[in-house]
């Protein structure tokens, strides 16, 4: 459940903690400038709450921070790299730090989008076929299998970062160069063009779904965080039906992992099915954010909204 009574989760968390609260954000990946919004926004809710935090950007002995300021409780929001993949969380559980979100496992489950995949094939979840890429690749033949239209995309990076569409073999290979400048592993997964939509989880509660409208084909870096253009729609337009399976699937998606806290899962729609594309473990909290977006919907302002995130981390449920 969200506890929507603001003054009553400031009490409760207040009751809980024990430490102030370390937001930690920025980090060094290329998530970095979205982190750094996502972060302030957190710690500018958090302070207007009355809670004692510590703001700390997790670039440089980050951990010997929290350990000489005694610090017992985390927010994190951590965008791409150690902080979404179980790395930031594990040395937290190490040090007895409790933080919000998903634990050790999940986090680096959901950060690497072909494990992810594997994993919702295990237990029938939809998801777009795809390749692995490499430099011998016959990009041609990699085209023909996936229905001649791919988005490329780094395995373990998140906001569309390296993130493009190839329809011939030579822009295959190009986006394939492109994107390995982020990651190891690239992936070419089949496009699905029939409408992309993300459900936010909040503390067990589904978040109503959004119908995402770039203004280009598909929603990259900038249509996030830098266009004006793109179209949210929430209500999302589906049927009651349609949006209850939709999120049937966002809590199968998101248990499938081992998921907890708070986290957003994305879809493509063809037809009446929709597929899973990714798991986002530490989403972006910043003005063109989503979770807050559905948050609003729901009937939650941004500040209760983290409050929220925060008093689950804390073992604080709601009344």
């Amino acid at each position: 459940m969200l506890e929507v009574n603001k003054q009553a989760l400031i009490e409760q968390i207040n009751m809980a903690l024990t430490s102030p609260v370390a937001v930690l954000f920025g980090g060094d990946t290329a998530e970095r400038a979205v982190s750094l919004n996502s972060g302030r926004a957190v710690c500018d809710a958090l302070l207007e709450a009355g809670i004692d935090i510590v703001e700390i950007d997790a670039v440089d002995n980050w951990l010997e921070q929290l350990l000489n300021q005694k610090v017992k409780h985390a927010f994190v929001i951590l965008h791409g790299g150690a902080g979404e993949d179980g790395t930031v969380q594990g040395a937290l559980k190490t040090a007895g730090i409790s933080y919000t979100g998903s634990g050790v496992m999940a986090c680096f489950l959901a950060m690497d989008k072909a494990r992810t995949k594997q994993l919702w094939l295990g237990s029938n979840m939809p998801t777009p076929a795809w390749a692995e890429l490499t430099q011998d690749s016959d990009w041609q033949q990699v085209l023909n299998d996936l229905n001649g239209k791919v988005v490329v995309k780094p395995a373990n990076e998140g906001s569309s970062v390296g993130m493009a569409l190839a329809e011939t073999a030579q822009d295959l290979q190009a986006a394939f160069k492109a994107a390995e400048k982020y990651d190891d592993v690239v992936l070419a997964e089949q496009w699905i063009g029939g409408g992309e939509y993300t459900v936010a989880i909040v503390n067990d509660v589904v978040l109503p779904a959004i119908k995402l409208e770039p203004a280009n084909d598909f929603y990259d870096y900038e249509a996030k965080y830098l266009s004006d253009d793109t179209v949210y729609r929430c209500p999302c337009g589906l049927s009651e039906e349609q949006e209850q399976h939709l999120a049937d699937l966002s809590m199968q998606a998101f248990n499938s992992v081992g998921c907890e806290g708070w986290g957003r899962v994305d879809f493509m729609r063809e037809g009446d099915e929709f597929y899973a594309l990714e798991i986002n473990t530490v989403p972006g909290m910043t003005d063109h954010s989503l979770v807050p977006m559905a948050a609003k919907a729901y009937g939650l302002d941004f500040q209760t909204l983290v409050l929220n995130i925060l008093a689950d981390s804390l073992g604080v449920k709601a009344c």
